[in-house]
């Protein structure tokens, strides 16, 4: 027997490490493969929307507007999806529109990611009056309707793409707390930080290098599903006329814009629903998989 057979068999007796069996479990897991191609097909999109946009989504054509899709009497091959009120393009709109949901959706996640597991951690790791501050915090943030608060504020400071991503991420954190407070407390009183303690290493370095990789998993399965929490916010902002403003292409807007004609012409709604609920469901199956993948017993 040769020293490469030796080793192959060797090698396979060993049991799977921790990455081979992460790797294994998402391979098998329908709904995280699913919500995988999904956003990756959405963001190819996103990113190539000028190369694949068959016309200008702000041009404007009063001869060709209210056009139907090519599939219903009256349609055009040169507008698939027919045009809106105004003549635009519907299919390009929508394609421009996937990088508006993106956009907000990641940067809304990341602001609230940001204040969410600063606070946990802080919070979880020093206890006292400072898990008591942050629970006042947290308190009186659930105690606020959100999207009345969103719409208030937006309204105040001026409807843009970064003030709706500010302040939809400035009001979604509450998850992040509440998750990461609980995971701290746990690791805190583990042998590892006790033993980092002993050795001198200070509560920034055990925060950076223990708690935060260990936290990690929790991070990213929680931004997945507030990427989607915060796509469908925007949405709402847009439909009820204080998020994003014409003539910028928001799924939320052209359903806005849809509403009046929606019963001879509820293309207009669909398609663009249609668009958000792909999206939005992308990134719970993505966060749902995530979640079944770093849990102990691999749940599927």
């Amino acid at each position: 027997m040769t020293t490469n057979m030796l080793a192959e068999e060797v090698a396979e007796s060993l049991p799977p490490t921790p990455r081979q069996l992460a790797l294994s479990r998402a391979l098998n897991h329908k709904g995280f493969m699913t919500g995988g191609v999904i956003l990756i097909l959405l963001a190819i999109i996103a990113i190539a929307a000028p190369l694949i946009a068959p016309h200008d989504p702000f041009a404007q054509s009063l001869s060709t507007r209210m056009l139907p899709p090519v599939w219903v009497e009256g349609g055009s091959w040169e507008h698939l999806l027919g045009t809106d009120q105004n003549g635009r393009d519907y299919l390009s709109r929508l394609i421009y529109g996937t990088r508006v949901s993106l956009t907000i959706g990641l940067g809304a996640a990341s602001i609230g990611l940001v204040i969410g597991v600063t606070l946990g951690v802080i919070a979880g790791y020093f206890g006292g009056w400072v898990d008591h501050g942050v629970s006042f915090l947290l308190t009186a943030q659930l105690a606020l309707p959100g999207l009345l608060l969103a719409m208030a504020l937006v309204f105040i400071i001026g409807p843009s793409v970064w003030v709706v991503i500010g302040i939809v991420g400035v009001l979604h954190w509450t998850y992040y707390l509440v998750v990461t407070r609980a995971a701290t407390q746990r690791i805190r009183s583990l042998d590892f930080i006790a033993a980092d303690r002993a050795a001198g290493a200070t509560s920034g370095q055990i925060i950076r290098q223990e708690i935060l990789p260990n936290l990690l998993p929790q991070i990213i399965v929680i931004f997945t599903f507030e990427v989607g929490i915060a796509i469908l916010a925007e949405a709402s902002l847009s439909f009820l006329g204080v998020g994003i403003q014409p003539p910028t292409p928001s799924w939320g807007l052209m359903i806005a814009e849809g509403k009046i004609a929606m019963f001879y012409r509820p293309w207009l709604v669909v398609l663009p629903g249609l668009c958000l609920f792909v999206l939005v469901i992308g990134a719970n199956l993505l966060g749902d998989g995530l979640r079944d993948i770093t849990s102990p017993e691999g749940r599927n």
